[in-house]
């Protein structure tokens, strides 16, 4: 049965997350959209030890036919499975503590303090649900509001 939307990814991830498991793999994401003309499904997996296009190609052929059973996309798309690479987007709660202790970048969507954009360590999130990173040079850390983060990233230091 074909699905629209947002419940595309969720019944996606239904198939995915125990498929992976088994695999001994976890899902880090997954997006369904549209670029130009072409839709995407784009799962994202990771593993304790990383992933490499060997792990890729194994979630994809293992992946590929349950959604032709499932058949959760009435549009023709292109199947795609990478890993969340290096420098990735963190944008919930296991993806925020699954990377403390990583470098990241908080922007904001209105400035705090004078800036929209601060660099630091993540310290992961508080009991309310906040961000919280170490920032070099300040004693104490730098906490935002959930609502007022429009973005968090980790980055990594080629030098």
């Amino acid at each position: 049965m074909a699905k629209k939307g947002g419940n595309v990814v969720s019944a996606v991830r239904e198939i995915a997350e125990p498929l992976a498991e088994s695999l001994g793999y976890f899902i880090w994401d997954v997006e369904y959209v549209r670029e130009g003309a072409q839709w995407y499904l784009r799962i994202t997996i990771d593993s304790e030890e990383g992933i490499d296009i060997n792990d890729c190609e194994k979630m994809h052929r293992a992946i590929d036919p349950l959604l032709d059973e499932a058949d959760p996309i009435e549009d023709a798309y292109t199947l795609e499975v990478s890993s969340p690479g290096i420098e990735r987007d963190l944008k919930n709660d296991m993806q925020i503590e699954a990377c403390e202790g990583w470098d990241v970048e908080v922007k904001l969507y209105a400035p705090l303090d004078g800036s929209k954009l601060y660099r630091g360590v993540l310290l992961g999130l508080t009991e309310n649900g906040d961000v919280a990173i170490s920032i070099k040079g300040m004693d104490e850390p730098k906490v935002f509001a959930r609502a007022s983060v429009a973005k968090i990233n980790t980055v990594f230091d080629f030098d």
